[in-house]
């Protein structure tokens, strides 16, 4: 600022200033501040009022549309996986209970379930005693492979459903799809799903009657069914599975040991359950650590999240599932904290005959006692 007193252009300065025309300037530039601040208030209204008002209609044309789930994007043979079996839903109930025997310990009736649009058939055993307080403990007990032709309601594995009853189960042996009077197509258990998709299905249903406390239901396999009842732990509320002579849980282990059982023969599929499984092999080739794909099939790759305890039973002499497939399960068991043990006999083949029956079926019960009741 130039405020030298003896500065010649000072003195210009104040001597030029016209008073009027500095008050008359003055008031231009108040008039022209007055305006552009009703501008600013008009233009501020306009982007406040009227964002909010479109802001709420945005939300109210929103608000009507339907919600959606994120769910992964479907993949060929996605239905294989544990993520998928995993968060689908399981929704059945049973039919009506028809008797077919009975004796002092236990009723057995014939009754069905839906599963993905199919009738499942299945025997029913309920103890004769008192029910006890919220519903008796139930077992889903799923057979091992029976060529489909040669299948018995209810002939197949009675003794088993006869002593588990007498121990105070409801036993559901289900007549997987295909077998029986079941409807739907047998397919195996290792390369599909809907042997796991029955099971759960069969749970559901047992869970839905009002002599079952929905909570104490476990799951009980034979030979091909270790697979299906290890799989069907991808319900983590599963509290209790019992496997006899179980086998194929990494799918590597099927590679190392085999599966040696006569009865078995490829042709019984049919074409176009052969073809789709030669479609699978040719999309993911044969399971292997190295595939993305085949690592989500594989149960033993999601124990993380299993919360029910584990059994096993194998014969040291069973001929046609080696008791390797067991010994392996058992050391990828302990380095989890899931509850589990192995029984191991000497005797007994693949059925656990003879004496070994006896002491394999009572440590069944027992075992399913403790964490069923």
């Amino acid at each position: 600022m130039i405020n030298d007193v003896n500065n010649p252009f000072t003195d210009q300065i104040k001597v030029n200033v016209d008073p009027k025309k500095s008050n008359k300037k003055r008031k231009i530039e108040i008039v022209i501040f007055s305006f552009f601040i009703i501008v600013s208030i008009t233009i501020l209204y306009y982007l406040v009022i009227k964002n909010k008002e479109g802001a709420e209609s945005f939300q109210e044309n929103i608000s009507i549309l339907p919600v959606q789930d994120l769910t992964p994007t479907p993949f060929p043979f996605i239905e294989l996986t544990v993520p998928y079996l995993r968060e689908r839903k399981y929704e059945s109930n049973l039919s009506e209970l028809q008797q077919v025997s009975s004796n002092a310990s236990h009723t057995s009736y014939l009754t069905s379930y839906d599963s993905d649009g199919f009738k499942i058939n299945g025997m029913l055993t309920k103890p004769n005693i008192q029910m006890p307080e919220g519903g008796f403990p139930g077992i889903i007990f799923v057979h091992g492979y029976i060529p489909p032709a040669n299948y018995n309601t209810l002939t197949n594995y009675s003794s088993y459903v006869d002593f588990l009853a007498r121990n105070g189960f409801v036993v559901f042996k289900i007549d997987l799809r295909g077998h029986g009077d079941s409807e739907g197509e047998a397919g195996g258990g290792y390369f599909g799903s809907d042997y796991i998709i029955d099971v759960l299905n069969a749970r559901s249903a047992l869970s839905s009657s009002d002599f079952v406390n929905p909570e104490k239901i476990g799951i009980w396999g034979h030979s091909m069914a270790g697979n299906i009842a290890l799989r069907s732990m991808v319900s983590s509320d599963v509290p209790a599975v019992v496997i006899w002579a179980g086998a194929v849980y990494t799918y590597e282990d099927r590679v190392k040991y085999g599966i040696n059982d006569s009865s078995f023969s490829p042709n019984q599929f049919s074409p176009s359950r052969t073809s789709k499984r030669q479609e699978l092999y040719e999309k993911y080739g044969s399971p292997s650590a190295q595939s993305v794909f085949w690592q989500k099939v594989i149960p033993t790759n999601y124990l993380q999240d299993t919360k029910g305890a584990i059994q096993i039973h194998h014969a040291v002499n069973d001929n046609v599932v080696s008791v390797g497939y067991s010994r392996d399960l058992m050391e990828i068991l302990d380095k989890t904290t899931i509850v589990h043990e192995l029984h191991e006999y000497k005797n007994g083949g693949h059925n656990l005959k003879g004496a070994s029956f006896a002491q394999a079926m009572q440590r069944t019960a027992d075992f399913f006692k403790s964490y069923l009741r």
